[in-house]
């Protein structure tokens, strides 16, 4: 891995901490939750593809 792959998985796992602790607090539903980490997930293939 890059110095850019480490970096851009260092920011998707901080936002998919975000997403998991909006949903545990009550802030996003279910659904809301797997769409928003399905974007980051395919931002994350984009950029290291």
């Amino acid at each position: 891995m890059t110095d850019a792959d480490d970096a851009n998985l260092e920011q998707f796992l901080r936002d998919v901490d975000k997403v998991y602790a909006e949903y545990e607090n009550g802030y996003m539903d279910a659904d809301a939750a797997l769409s928003v980490l399905d974007d980051h997930l395919e931002s994350l293939r984009a950029q290291i593809e």
